[in-house]
């Protein structure tokens, strides 16, 4: 209470009112401060946590790959994997109620604790979130660029559609609390705004794709600094497809044609990220040639990862793992790119393998078949097949195993095991079985090595 100024506090939805509320000392006054401020920040974290899987569903939705067949004028068609999901569309759809899904959570707790009626949140809650993310995380991102460097924006044209849609959105927004009905929401206002939000996502898409009015616009062709022709549209910024001179060709025709060899957006970034590695792993090569040519490409694909852009979801998955101590997401990703890249490795020592027997069918090799297994982590056990192949299988042979930890760590994540596999006169095949341990923790994939 203060002077004629008095709140009444009533129970919450979740937390119930304390009672006694009237005649308290102040020490009652600080424990019951000191209850509620440590259940608040409980179901806070409880929020956070729920977020956090929530959002991990989500960038898993969003992840799904298929494989694509780019076919070239003159060329063997070129197969690459691209994701299902438009990147625009996931954004503006799944990422964005997922990281809003806190604020969207509380609106609609104090609606229905408040019978419906407005309460002090109000809309609040879901507008200062999105002036945030318009006003105070791009001026960050702008302010934040180090001295001498430039930062561009990749896809323009869907920049000035959300940005515009933004704005309007509070427009509208004061439109319908203000003028039209002050105070009230009626149906049809709710209706239309619902409708908003497809025509936000389709006019997105369509400046993504470049459909519609977006196909007439002109194009032109420019050489930069490198001598290279690059290909740019009005409006937008640099589009990542270089050709490089060649005296053979027939002066820019023979360019141009290239240029139409690589109209699939999935292609161009595809070609993009294939010479983004290549360059990072000559400058690594350059900076640190002391070092072995396996560890430069686990590097060069560190780095690549680092520089893709990353959803809103890693984001927020990142800050709440920190927050409640569940380890760095970029770490994981790093350790996922070196278990791919061990995967690669195995199947192109496979091959060598195969090409070394065909040319001495005399020598005996020792081999996992197949070199990689997934399993779910409840899957108990599993077998691990082992083959010997060539030579003279008349005779025993031995060979010693042993796990060696990857991302995945012996004792916490699966059984160590060691031992030796016997081939008796004739015999082929043998298999190691393997122990997982299911924490009924929410992991990402880990892996682990078993080395002979």
């Amino acid at each position: 209470m203060s002077g004629n100024y008095s709140v009444r506090c009533e129970p919450g939805l979740v937390i119930p009112l304390w009672r006694p509320v009237e005649n308290l000392h102040l020490i009652d006054i600080i424990f019951r401060g000191l209850v509620y401020f440590f259940l608040l920040l409980y179901l806070f974290i409880g929020v956070s946590i729920i977020s956090d899987r929530f959002m991990a569903a989500i960038e898993v939705i969003t992840s799904k790959e298929k494989e694509l067949v780019v076919r070239r004028h003159g060329r063997e068609p070129q197969i690459i994997i691209v994701r299902v999901w438009n990147e625009t569309v996931a954004n503006l759809t799944l990422m964005a109620l997922g990281s809003s899904a806190p604020e969207i959570l509380l609106s609609i707790i104090e609606i229905w604790a408040k019978n419906f009626q407005a309460g002090e949140l109000g809309p609040g809650t879901i507008v200062g979130s999105a002036a945030y993310n318009l006003f105070v995380i791009i001026s960050l991102c702008v302010f934040v660029i180090p001295n001498g460097e430039s930062r561009k924006i990749k896809h323009l044209r869907v920049f000035f559609v959300t940005a515009t849609w933004s704005i309007f959105a509070y427009v509208w927004l004061y439109i319908i609390l203000a003028i039209s009905s002050p105070g009230v929401l009626e149906v049809w206002e709710g209706i239309l705004t619902f409708l908003f939000f497809p025509a936000t996502v389709l006019t997105a898409y369509v400046a993504d794709r470049r459909l519609l009015i977006y196909k007439y616009l002109h194009k032109g062709y420019r050489m930069n600094k490198r001598g290279v022709i690059v290909q740019a549209e009005a409006g937008d910024s640099e589009i990542g497809v270089e050709l490089e001179i060649k005296p053979q060709q027939d002066g820019l025709h023979g360019m141009v044609d290239r240029l139409a060899d690589i109209d699939s957006p999935e292609a161009k970034e595809f070609e993009q990220t294939r010479r983004d590695y290549i360059n990072t792993l000559k400058e690594l090569r350059k900076k640190y040639p002391t070092l072995p040519l396996e560890q430069l490409e686990v590097m060069a694909h560190e780095e690549v990862l680092g520089k893709g852009p990353k959803s809103r979801a890693f984001y927020r998955v990142q800050a709440t793992r920190k927050m409640v101590g569940a380890g760095n997401l970029s770490r994981k990703i790093s350790e996922r790119a070196q278990s791919d890249l061990s995967e690669v490795k195995a199947e192109l020592q496979k091959a060598e393998a195969e090409s070394i027997d065909i040319e001495n069918v005399n020598a005996m090799r020792v081999f996992f078949e197949p070199g990689h297994y997934t399993v779910m982590e409840n899957v108990g056990s599993f077998e691990v097949g082992v083959t010997r192949a060539g030579g003279d299988l008349n005779k025993a042979c031995s060979v010693d195993y042993c796990t060696e930890d990857g991302s995945a760590e012996a004792g916490s994540d699966y059984v160590s095991a060691k031992g030796t596999l016997t081939f008796e006169s004739g015999e082929t095949k043998k298999s190691i079985k393997l122990s997982v341990i299911d924490d009924e923790l929410f992991e990402e994939d880990e892996h682990f090595y078993v080395r002979s």
